[in-house]
């Protein structure tokens, strides 16, 4: 596909995995973080190695023009972002993403896939958690797909205020 001007030039938006175990997901959320201009945090300890094929695979040519750091645990990456305010991904979050006014510089955060984000990192945030509507009783949706739903929900507000230029029209 090619650049759309529908999408936001030059904003600050960050994705943050935390804990993530599984290296194709994350190959997949490095590539969706390249093709849309976000930011990529990891947070140890990882289910994989930064050399993994799987990531690699996922991540396709992608990764080496992708804008990531890691953290070493919860506490390095919490004080890397400083004041940023943050949205924690979550099932266990009351407000639905419809219901969340993202702008620019805000940090998208989601837990492993077996574990979400913990009890601990949500009490730090009670007011910040975002829950992706689902049918009652189902599994919850596979990480790489909840985090470009995210992603895409907070690029489009953004897009919408204009809070950053937009790309023009070849």
């Amino acid at each position: 596909m090619s650049a759309s001007a529908d999408l936001p030039v030059g904003h600050r938006l960050s994705v943050a995995l935390l804990q993530p175990e599984i290296a194709p997901n994350t190959g997949n959320i490095g590539r969706l973080c390249v093709t849309t201009g976000a930011a990529l945090h990891l947070v140890r300890p990882l289910g994989f190695v930064l050399s993994d094929r799987n990531l690699k695979r996922s991540g396709m040519d992608y990764w080496e023009r992708l804008a990531v750091r890691v953290h070493d645990d919860d506490e390095a990456f919490f004080t890397a972002i400083g004041d940023a305010r943050v949205h924690l991904f979550t099932s266990k979050a009351g407000r639905g993403i419809w219901d969340v006014a993202f702008a620019e510089g805000d940090v998208l955060i989601f837990g492993s896939e077996t574990k979400g984000i913990s009890e601990r990192v949500r009490s730090r945030y009670p007011d910040r958690g975002v829950r992706i509507p689902q049918v009652a009783g189902e599994r919850c949706l596979n990480l790489a797909t909840a985090v470009g739903i995210g992603v895409y929900e907070a690029l489009r507000q953004i897009r919408c205020r204009g809070t950053v230029r937009q790309a023009s029209p070849k």
